[in-house]
């Protein structure tokens, strides 16, 4: 039996120092794959300011200031991972981001300042960025595991964990109230819409 386990804890040493070199292609995927989130949260901490002045309750303006706070740690968390491998917090453009943050932002211009519908639109956005974040996070916590790296694993399951209670935050925000209020309100927009469906 000591042999048995003795291959195996040798295996672990050699994954766990293998993915803080990155020699393996799958190691190097994970990197990479580091660097694009880093840069997407890092984009988030610019983004959810002007969602947070832009949402008309005040839930959800709490919400997102609560997620800006989480956002500005989980950055802490990636540099720590970083630490860990042995890199330097390089950050890659994540070009899922970039186009998911602009829907934001375009969400904001094409809808009524202080109406419910705006709110609607950001919880909207705002939960296919938890979403991709989700599938992002859950992907790298299994990596971690696959390539030994078990502390770093932990580190990114805490992450995932506040990323999956935010989007159930925003679900619920959007049932308790705002998207039933939003259905009450009357405009041009609701108007050009039925328009273009009829088209």
């Amino acid at each position: 039996m000591a042999k048995t386990k003795t291959p195996a804890k040798k295996k672990q040493s050699t994954a766990s120092s293998g993915a803080a070199k990155g020699n393996t292609q799958l190691e190097k995927f994970f990197l990479d794959s580091m660097k694009d989130i880093y840069w997407a949260e890092k984009a988030l901490t610019k983004a959810l300011p002007k969602m947070q002045k832009a949402a008309t309750t005040e839930e959800l303006q709490e919400a997102i200031g609560t997620h800006l706070v989480q956002t500005q740690e989980q950055v802490g968390r990636l540099e720590q991972v970083f630490q860990l491998l042995g890199k330097k917090a390089q950050a890659k453009k994540c070009d899922a981001m970039e186009g998911l943050i602009k829907e934001g932002e375009s969400i904001i211009e094409e809808t009524e300042d202080g109406s419910m519908t705006r709110d609607v639109g950001i919880i909207a956005a705002s939960q296919k960025v938890e979403h991709y974040e989700i599938a992002t996070y859950g992907t790298l916590v299994q990596l971690a595991h696959t390539l030994g790296q078990e502390e770093i694993a932990d580190i990114l399951a805490t992450t995932l964990d506040e990323e999956k209670e935010t989007d159930l935050l925003l679900t619920d925000i959007a049932e308790n109230n705002v998207n039933w209020e939003a259905e009450q309100e009357n405009g041009e927009d609701t108007d050009d819409e039925s328009t273009e469906e009829e088209e």
